[in-house]
Formats: C-alpha cells, sequence, structure tokens
C-alpha cells in the first residue's frame, strides 16, 4: 500500500473506530503530513521503510530548531501510525520500535501577576453587549482555570450560581466541577440578564453559554483573538494566551496555600505530575521575594 492511502486508513481509524477528538485526529494528521512529505522527497516507500529513515526525519526537526516537545509528539504518532499498520498487516515491521523518544526540558509556565489580572479584568467596556461577555469571560477563565476548548464548550445550563460551580467537559469526556468565584458569577449573572439577549437576536437559540455577534458559539480562535486584543490594550509585558490565565488560576492558588492535590483536581489534571510543575513557578517567586526583602540574601 502506498503511503498516502495507508495515513488516510489510520486516520478514519482513529476518529471512526477510536473517537478521538477532532484536535487530536488533526494532530495526527500535520504530523503524518509532515513525514509523508519527507518520504516522497527521498523516494521512500512505505514497505521500504528503516529505522534510520524515521531517526533522519526526527532529527531534521531538530535541525529546524522545533523543540523537543514537538519532536516526542510526532515520534508517538509515527509509533501508533506503524503500529496500526502492523496490527492490520499492511507492514511486516514497526520501524518505530526501539526509538527513543527526546527528552522534554519542562518550560515553566508564564503567568500573570495579580495587579495584570486586576488591570486586564478593567479592560472591557461594560456598558455594551460585547464588553460584558468579554468581562464575564476573563473572570471565568481566572476563577476556574478552564482550558479554552472547555470554555467554549460551556452551557448555559452548566453554570449553578446557587452552589456556585461550573460544570464542564475536560480532556477524553471527563466531566468535572469546578468551584467558581463570586465576582464571576455576578459577571456571568449580568451577561445573561442583559447582555446575552442581544448577541443572540429575536428567533434565535443557542445552548451556548458565550456567543458571538450572530449568536453562534465562539471559537478557540475567536477566543484568543479577544485576549490577545485585552492584553495589549493593558500593557502586559507578555502576549495574553488563554492558557496563560490557567497558568495563574494555578499559581495563585498554591501561592496563597493551596493544597497540590486539590489544584489537580480543579485543573483535571489526570497525573499530578502535570500540576508539579506550578511549585516550581511558587518556589521561583519565593526565591524572588527572599532576594529583594531579606537583609542577608
Amino acid at each position: 500500500m502506498e503511503m498516502t492511502p495507508a495515513i488516510a486508513l489510520f486516520l478514519t481509524h482513529v476518529k471512526v473506530e477510536k473517537g478521538l477528538s477532532a484536535n487530536t485526529v488533526a494532530a495526527y494528521q500535520r504530523d503524518l503530513a509532515k513525514f509523508n512529505g519527507f518520504a516522497q522527497k527521498r523516494k521512500l516507500t512505505l514497505a521500504g521503510l528503516k529505522r534510520d529513515d524515521l531517526v533522519d526525519f526526527l532529527a531534521g526537526m531538530y535541525r529546524e530548531k522545533l523543540e523537543s516537545r514537538t519532536v516526542a509528539r510526532h515520534l508517538v504518532t509515527l509509533r501508533n501510525f506503524f503500529r496500526f499498520l502492523q496490527v492490520q498487516e499492511l507492514i511486516t515491521t514497526d520501524p518505530s520500535l526501539n526509538l527513543e523518544s527526546p527528552k522534554i526540558r519542562r518550560n515553566l509556565p508564564g503567568y500573570l501577576r495579580l495587579e495584570e489580572v486586576e488591570r486586564l479584568l478593567a479592560q472591557p467596556d461594560v456598558t455594551t453587549a460585547l464588553g460584558l461577555r468579554d468581562r464575564a469571560m476573563l473572570e471565568v477563565l481566572y476563577s476556574t482555570g478552564l482550558r479554552v476548548s472547555e470554555l467554549i464548550g460551556l452551557r448555559v445550563t452548566d453554570l449553578d450560581a446557587k452552589v456556585g460551580c461550573i460544570r464542564c467537559i475536560g480532556k477524553g469526556d471527563k466531566e468535572r466541577i469546578v468551584p467558581t468565584g463570586r465576582k464571576a458569577l455576578g459577571s456571568v449573572e449580568k451577561y445573561l440578564q442583559t447582555a446575552r439577549p442581544k448577541l443572540l437576536g429575536k428567533g434565535v437559540s443557542s445552548q451556548a453559554l458565550f456567543v458571538n455577534r450572530r449568536g453562534k458559539s465562539l471559537s478557540r480562535v475567536g477566543v484568543w483573538k479577544i485576549l490577545s486584543s485585552y492584553g495589549r490594550r493593558a500593557g502586559l509585558r507578555v502576549a495574553l494566551t488563554p492558557h496563560m490565565l490557567r497558568h495563574s488560576f494555578a499559581t495563585h492558588l498554591l501561592e496563597r496555600g493551596a493544597d497540590l492535590r486539590s489544584v489537580q483536581l480543579m485543573l483535571g489534571h489526570a497525573d499530578i505530575s502535570t500540576t508539579q510543575i506550578y511549585t516550581h513557578v511558587v518556589e521561583e517567586r519565593l526565591k524572588q521575594i527572599y532576594k529583594a526583602h531579606h537583609p542577608r540574601a
């Protein structure tokens, strides 16, 4: 079998049979398209692929100065691809066997200082429908640490103002309940009462909590653009992304004494080791405070 139809078969498998998310399938597609381009340039056939060919492909990515995390993701994609082909008896040997994963250097996540968060939250013009929506959205992101995919997936019925929480669907379609601050809940209530009906317009209905000018659910790109714009207006020292508010949420909780297990549950991390990176952020912050204020530092 040729490489291109084999890739199409694999993508159908992970989408239909394994039921992976659209984002994961799209990532597989991008990774395999890159590898297919490499194979075509070298006139490599699927049956003739060897371990050294994969080593050359991954080494080329390093020469492009791509991060080790990106290279590791491509390797995972290739392993899954060749394992599937071997199970389907489309290849006899798996060329990705015994390939070592690159060591990933974990970068400390960027986060906002408290005064930067306050400056950011003050940017939306709450005299307008869009401003009320954006203020509510920013408050929810900072108050809950939701991923942007979780935010745009929220429905009106997912908000429980009496209990003070939001229900969201995270990675792997896992549902979790996240406590939500009173200020965030208050902003959402104002948005629901006055702004959302205006954005929906007459005769338009939607289950989505946050909608655009046409009454449709916001997209990931739409949220990114909104946050990026407010970040520039607030004069932040770094470009603002939705994930930065998630990092700020976790960091500020730990700085104020929250335990790691609770933060893990609120973030929806499957493994606590993922959450532990935030302890390094807090440690660095404490070192800075010590050096700045201790007389013998």
